[in-house]
């Protein structure tokens, strides 16, 4: 007996302490969500009103007096907005929750006579005030089209929410209504007004303030969003992209993705010293980072260090897409993350490229043919063209993008022809033996950034639909046949995902599990390029250089490859712009922008 008084009392201590500080974010964000869900039932369902657990959902203002219902609904939906903010240790969302539930507390006293939700109000709120520094995230980087998105998503789910509201009273419903004459009772309900359903007793009345509570949640939400002070995505300043230029002109060869570092819609951070930097973007919440640190090696940490202490401060999710094993061992070893392969990198060695031989039939009878159909191949440095020929260039690879949807992120620079630009090589393809078209006999592009000093890495491939297959694989020769005139001994290639899987899988001996997710793979490529950029890298025997993604624990992965996916253009969960205005944006933002198509993307 007197063995088990210790560990009583400790469990007692425990108790009283109430949860660690760190877990006090999720721990609210649980139960915020929880009561948020029991708010709404209750002023949805009827007979849930009544229930029990209804007691749990009277922390915040809910069933008091006449208007129970819309004041629990708007209750319960604003605390499921308010949970993710909680959970991400928002500092506004602490405040709003801190505002909320000394309310609903007073606001259940004084119409219930309860000290029941009094109780869980203050058993809620005391953690949050205790734990208050546990809620100093910063704002994500946002803009008032978030408010159009808004207005369209709670537009939706009130419309669903209140098709149930109106159809959960069938036997207080006056005749039969059609589901038109529903439907259009809640839209008449949202924006306060009498609809074509009649009700009896007081069932009208509780229809009502449900409604028009579902419409002024939407019309105040879309309201502060769209008048709150913005926080644009950082861009990279003038300044920032001249060091980041010097550290790649000291350091350029460690890594093929370096030069991409100066895509102008990422934001970065330096060491203390200045000797090495990370360049990110901020997507849904994950701050991904791409490639290895830019710099000094020595210097890495305290630029990965500085990465991570933004990542805290915003409460985002710590990602890296695409890093070398060496900057995955570092970036593991800094941070405690963990590493995943994530594929290979097609790197072809100049010296050693060569259109002879068996392994090299295939490439070498389509340049063939492709050239005795009149094609020609022309390569140059950027600084070499005139101003008329970039033009065009610019203009034939915006119109030839597979999608509306600009692509490319992690390897991709995002511009063609920038006057900071001139080191990038253009290896273009022409048609002389037809009659000029509106960008002349221009047919295919292929654009490369430096690589260090004496290599280069593929930037974008975009060609004619209507010209002949085979214009990637003509240029891609031509750029390597080239190369040694420029000083370049080594060219990087597309990046195929899980190439090793798709390698390993379809060799003699291959088990199930490993033949499994091969077919796998196979499958999803029928929507992502995986199998296809294997097996076009394979033509130009490469050696394979393994990537990475560097994560915190395995279930952010899933958040991480979605942003990774919007990132790259392949997801987009925002609302898209009518063509024209994106046009008109793109010009004014990023004169030069052109990222990878659907078909010849660097990375999936």
């Amino acid at each position: 007996m007197s063995g088990e008084v210790p560990g009583r009392s400790s469990r007692a201590r425990r108790i009283l302490r109430g949860p660690r500080p760190e877990a006090v974010p999720a721990f609210v964000s649980r139960a915020a969500a929880l009561v948020g869900v029991l708010n709404i039932a209750a002023g949805v369902f009827p007979r849930f009103r009544h229930s029990r657990m209804h007691a749990i959902a009277e922390v915040l203002p809910g069933s008091f007096g006449p208007f129970a219902a819309a004041l629990s609904l708007s209750a319960g939906v604003l605390l499921l907005l308010l949970a993710h903010g909680l959970k991400r240790r928002k500092r506004r969302a602490w405040r709003a929750a801190v505002a909320l539930l000394p309310a609903g507390a007073v606001a259940q006293f004084a119409y219930r006579h309860s000290l029941v939700g009094v109780l869980i109000a203050v058993a809620l709120l005391v953690p949050l005030v205790l734990h208050r520094d546990q809620f100093a995230a910063l704002p994500d980087p946002r803009s008032r089209w978030r408010a159009l998105t808004n207005f369209v998503l709670m537009s939706a789910g009130s419309l669903v929410l209140g098709l149930i509201i109106v159809s959960v009273h069938p036997h207080r419903t006056i005749g039969d209504p059609s589901l038109a004459d529903r439907l259009t009772h809640v839209v008449y309900g949202l924006f306060g007004f009498e609809g074509p359903v009649d009700y009896q007793g007081n069932t009208s009345w509780t229809v009502a303030f449900s409604l028009g509570a579902l419409g002024w949640i939407t019309a105040v939400t879309t309201i502060y969003l769209a008048f709150r002070p913005e926080h644009p995505a950082a861009r990279l300043s003038e300044q920032d992209e001249s060091q980041l230029r010097a550290l790649l002109e000291k350091h350029g060869r460690r890594d093929s993705l370096g030069h991409f570092a100066l895509r102008r819609d990422k934001a970065v951070v330096f060491s203390p010293s200045g000797k090495a930097a990370v360049t990110y973007r901020v997507v849904s919440g994950v701050m991904l980072a791409s490639g290895d640190p830019i710099g000094d090696v020595e210097a890495w940490p305290g630029a990965i260090e500085r990465f991570m202490d933004e990542a805290k401060a915003h409460s985002w999710t710590p990602a890296v897409m695409g890093c070398s094993e060496t900057g995955g061992e570092v970036w593991t070893r800094e941070t405690g993350l963990d590493a995943l392969e994530l594929g290979d990198e097609a790197v072809v060695e100049v010296a050693d490229f060569s259109l002879a031989g068996r392994a090299m039939r295939n490439v070498r009878q389509m340049v063939k043919r492709i050239e005795r159909a009149g094609y020609e191949t022309r390569v140059r440095r950027v600084r070499d063209l005139s101003d008329g020929e970039l033009d065009r260039i610019r203009r034939a690879a915006e119109d030839w993008r597979g999608t509306d949807t600009e692509r490319g992120f992690s390897m991709a620079l995002g511009r063609i022809g920038d006057a900071t630009d001139g080191d990038c090589l253009i290896a273009t393809a022409h048609k002389q033996d037809d009659e000029p078209g509106e960008y002349g006999d221009l047919k295919a592009i292929l654009h490369f950034v430096p690589w260090g000093k004496d290599g280069a890495s593929l930037d974008l491939m975009r060609r004619d639909r209507s010209a002949d297959p085979g214009m990637n694989e003509l240029l891609i020769v031509a750029a390597l046949q080239a190369a040694p005139k420029f000083g370049i001994a080594r060219v990087s290639l597309n990046f195929a995902m899980f190439r090793s899987a798709l390698a390993r899988g379809e060799k003699i001996g291959a088990g199930p599990v490993l033949r499994a997710w091969r077919g796998l793979l196979v499958f999803l490529s029928r929507w992502f390029q995986i199998e296809s950029l294997y097996k076009f890298n394979a033509k130009f025997q490469p050696r394979w250089e393994p990537r990475f993604v560097v994560y915190r624990n395995s279930a952010d992965l899933p958040r991480i490859g979605i942003a990774a996916m919007q990132a790259e253009g392949f997801v987009n969960l925002a609302l898209p712009l009518p063509r024209f205005l994106r046009r008109r944006r793109a010009a004014a933002e990023r004169p030069c922008a052109h990222a990878v198509t659907e078909r010849d993307v660097r990375a999936a």
